[in-house]
């Protein structure tokens, strides 16, 4: 009987131990009192400055591809791959 209390035990103390080291820990609040960083606000409008010009960036839409030529190209991709691992043996 002290076998199963014993056992158990373990059982019972990894399933708190495991609890304990996944749990989620909540993200400290960012203090923008006085002792915040005087940097923080130039990054975020440089961060800002940055969006706004990769929004400006047009993007050049792929041309759609039926599954056939889909399929194609991904094996020539996957055998230029496979060629370059067995050139560098």
């Amino acid at each position: 009987m002290r076998r199963l209390y014993a056992w158990l035990a373990g059982v019972g103390g990894g399933l708190v131990a495991y609890r304990v080291l996944t749990r989620r820990r909540p993200k400290p609040a960012v203090a923008a009192g006085p002792g915040a960083d005087p940097r923080a606000g130039e990054l975020r409008a440089r961060l800002a400055e940055a969006r706004v010009e990769v929004e400006e960036e047009p993007v050049e839409a792929a041309p759609p591809l039926d599954p056939d030529a889909r399929r194609r190209l991904v094996h020539e991709q996957g055998q230029a791959a496979l060629d370059e691992m067995r050139s560098a043996e």
